[in-house]
């Protein structure tokens, strides 16, 4: 193809297989993002732990890590069998699989149920990343398009992280209304039984059932890499290998890939997916929280001064009570990761654009990164130290903050790098390699690394940590681990290779 010609018209097969990647994209960010909305409800339910407890940080940090370890264990084996059984059927159970984890985990009756069904939904989220863009990177010949088309499908990420903060919002405001929740006598192998069966947390865990409807639709009508599939029947396709990744030119992409997609990962994870917790200390909620909790206080006085007979309508009134400060703040804290998925959106449109116009990788990825370092320590030391959040604009009933500005650059800045991880992997391992080196960097750098750091942002909230209370000691600790991460970005993104015209001719 000429250098100024047009690249071709998109055929209707082309058109459906950018719709079916554009939906398990969609609906990756929307099953990770559940997590931060539901987890503070859901262990107050499951556990009746409280915030602020030594109990409550490590049944966090659990929840946080031990699924994005079992996903990045069973996401390099996804990616090494996409290499090995095709890029289309691993993409499919993948997406089915992190689809029906979801539903099942809303009819959680314990903690350890919850953390099984998370770590399931895990491993289809990790697998189906690397078999969809190993797919979408052979289903396009011509070399812009398919930047295109794996930068716009991959925009499609930060619209199911926005959907999943309106999922949340619709379920906390129209949760008594939808059906009681009853669990399955097939699901009761785990015991126990479901406490509220109209709490907000369970719906929002269940909509992700949504993205095995189309795909059971379109499945039979999805075809197999072309490229893959030629190679695999003339017996030319080499076998994948995890050693290969580290011999000759190779060694240095994978470890320097790896690294830096912990880092974009590590800041996710350890500063950006905190931030619902930290929103009960803003001044935009405690103005409606606050005299809500002096009469939490007085039913306690009551309660313990009252007879068997005036218990139980006491216990009423304050569970009642508690489910309004409840709502309010999971209402804001939706709101908040809104504008960060707004955020997230504009810097994938940003990278779809930026992707064909900037040639060099490194100074692609640097774009958002060294910005970085100067935005991210200033957004989260205000999370921890402004007193009032001043409001820039109204919408409606919509109130958007200076700290909403502030997470909308975050954002912008960090869920772009997940996009430019898209476009640069397929392009720098050869074909028989591609799901295995793909697999690597995301499950070993981004899922078991780059995930750890929501444990260990949480863990550093220590009594001995700056701030007063909880939240104020999450936002510094979140302000800490962001900086570091966006620095080690910028040193090492030195060695990042640069790829080669066509990786796949072996």
């Amino acid at each position: 193809m000429s250098e100024g010609s047009k690249p071709p018209k998109l055929t209707g097969v082309q058109w459906l297989i950018c719709v079916i990647a554009s939906i398990g994209f969609a609906f990756d960010i929307y099953e990770l993002l559940m997590l931060p909305l539901i987890v503070r409800p859901a262990l107050m339910e499951l556990g009746q732990i409280a915030p602020g407890t030594e109990e409550f940080r490590s049944a966090v940090a659990m929840l946080f890590y031990i699924p994005a370890v079992v996903g990045g264990v069973f996401g390099l084996l996804g990616g090494y069998l996409t290499d090995r059984l095709g890029r289309r059927r691993v993409l499919t159970w993948s997406i089915l699989c992190y689809a029906i984890s979801a539903f099942c985990a809303g009819y959680s009756t314990n903690f350890w149920m919850l953390l099984f069904f998370r770590s399931t939904t895990f491993v289809g989220v990790c697998v189906e990343f690397v078999a969809a863009v190993a797919w979408l990177a052979e289903m396009f010949d011509d070399p812009k398009q398919r930047e295109k088309v794996l930068g716009y499908t991959q925009a499609f990420s930060s619209i199911g992280g926005l959907l999943v903060a309106i999922a949340n919002g619709l379920a906390v405001g129209y949760a008594a209304s939808l059906p009681t929740i009853s669990l399955p006598d097939w699901l009761n192998f785990f015991g126990g039984e479901i406490a509220d069966n109209h709490a907000a947390w369970r719906y929002t865990l269940m909509s992700g059932l949504i993205p095995a409807i189309p795909l059971i639709i379109i499945r039979p009508f999805l075809p197999e890499s072309p490229r893959w599939a030629a190679k695999k029947a003339a017996g030319t396709l080499k076998r994948p290998s995890f050693k290969a990744l580290f011999q000759g030119d190779l060694r240095r992409t994978t470890v320097v890939t790896t690294i830096l997609f912990a880092c974009s990962y590590g800041v996710a994870f350890g500063a950006i997916q905190h931030v619902p917790r930290m929103i009960p200390r803003l001044s935009d909620v405690t103005a409606e929280t606050d005299p809500i909790k002096p009469q939490i206080a007085e039913i306690d006085k009551k309660l313990a001064a009252a007879d068997a007979a005036a218990k139980p309508a006491l216990i009423g009134q304050k569970k009642k009570l508690i489910g309004q400060l409840k709502n309010i703040e999971q209402t804001s804290a939706a709101n908040y990761t809104k504008v960060q998925e707004v955020g997230g959106l504009f810097g994938r449109l940003l990278l779809a654009l930026l992707v064909i116009r900037i040639l060099s990788r490194k100074n692609l990825l640097r774009v958002f990164v060294l910005p970085g370092l100067a935005i991210m320590p200033i957004v989260f030391i205000g999370f921890a130290t402004i007193e009032t959040n001043s409001v820039l604009v109204a919408i409606g009933s919509f109130q958007f903050t200076i700290l909403h500005a502030g997470l909308f650059l975050a954002g912008l800045l960090t869920v772009a790098q997940f996009s430019f991880w898209g476009n640069y992997l397929p392009c720098v391992y050869p074909m028989h390699l591609r799901g295995t080196g793909e697999s690597f960097a995301a499950n070993i750098g981004g899922r078991l690394i780059g995930t750890s750091f929501a444990a260990v942002t949480t863990l550093l909230v220590q009594p001995s940590a700056p701030g007063d209370t909880p939240e104020v000691q999450l936002a510094y600790a979140a302000a800490f681990v962001a900086t570091g991460l966006f620095l080690v970005s910028a040193i090492v993104s030195c060695w990042l290779p640069e790829p080669l015209p066509e990786a796949d001719q072996d």
